[in-house]
């Protein structure tokens, strides 16, 4: 596809697109990625940055188009296969996810589908929410606020009162908090988290790791629960998006963007 034809694409849904070569430092030790999508910000406002490199413009392609939803679905092949991209506006920006590849994605609205978490789609079906509901920022089923859904707790007695946290923020890696007015962490693994093992390791991990180099224990080791159920309850800001009220605890679960290999091609976090 032509620089000239993904930029009238962009332009269908009300967005600017700047596509240009990567831009490769002289100085600079670490390869240079052959796509890089990022939201670029100048005098006129926000448009969308791709970095692509000549050879794979060809083989980029905007797949669908929804003017009226000021969305549509970007699709780069590689060699380890195609990658695909939602570009859009979400209340007051632009963004782009990374749609997991495992996924059967054709339209913008499959990519919405795609981007649910599975829990979240199972709720939907249960609970019967009607198509048109479904692409909503809110439905029977949850509230959404940029990549973070909440989900009705239907019981919450399981909730210890005791466990709540107040002003607390949820964020992706890198990425703005959203600041949670009550929160409580239940469950997960318990990892300990210091320099040079920031993803955790458990305790039999890092006992093994002291006996092998001592001087390992002398690190701060904090202790930290790993992939815990999250529920928040009250007011949910966060500075590019309007503030939510729950109502009653809600579960919080995000996006599926992190099951996809395409991610690293999106230097844009929320």
């Amino acid at each position: 596809m032509s620089m000239q034809s993904i930029e009238r694409q962009f332009t269908r849904i009300g967005a600017r697109v700047n596509v240009h070569p990567p831009i490769v430092r002289r100085w600079g030790t670490t390869p240079v990625e052959k796509v890089s999508i990022d939201i670029g910000n100048d005098a006129e406002g926000e448009f969308f940055d791709l970095a692509i490199q000549p050879p794979q413009l060809a083989e980029t392609q905007v797949i669908d188009v929804q003017p009226s939803l000021r969305h549509l679905l970007l699709m780069l092949r590689q060699d380890d296969g195609k990658h695909k991209f939602l570009c859009g506006h979400d209340e007051r920006h632009w963004f782009v996810a990374a749609v997991p590849e495992r996924a059967a994605v054709s339209t913008v609205r499959t990519a919405f589908d795609a981007l649910k978490p599975v829990a979240v789609r199972a709720l939907e079906n249960r609970l019967g929410v009607k198509p048109r509901k479904r692409d909503r920022r809110r439905n029977e089923a949850f509230i959404r606020q940029g990549e973070w859904f909440f989900v009705p707790v239907a019981n919450d007695s399981f909730i210890n009162e005791r466990l709540v946290l107040r002003n607390e923020p949820i964020a992706r890696g890198g990425g703005k908090p959203h600041m949670c007015e009550e929160i409580v962490r239940q469950g997960g693994e318990l990892v300990y988290i210091a320099a040079g093992y920031p993803q955790g390791v458990t305790e039999s991990q890092r006992m093994r790791l002291i006996s092998r180099r001592p001087k390992l224990r002398h690190l701060h080791w904090v202790a930290q629960r790993k992939n815990p159920s999250v529920f928040v309850h009250g007011r949910v800001r966060h500075p590019d998006h309007k503030t939510i009220i729950l109502n009653g605890w809600h579960q919080v679960l995000m996006n599926t963007e992190n099951e996809s290999s395409a991610m690293r091609h999106v230097a844009f976090i929320d």
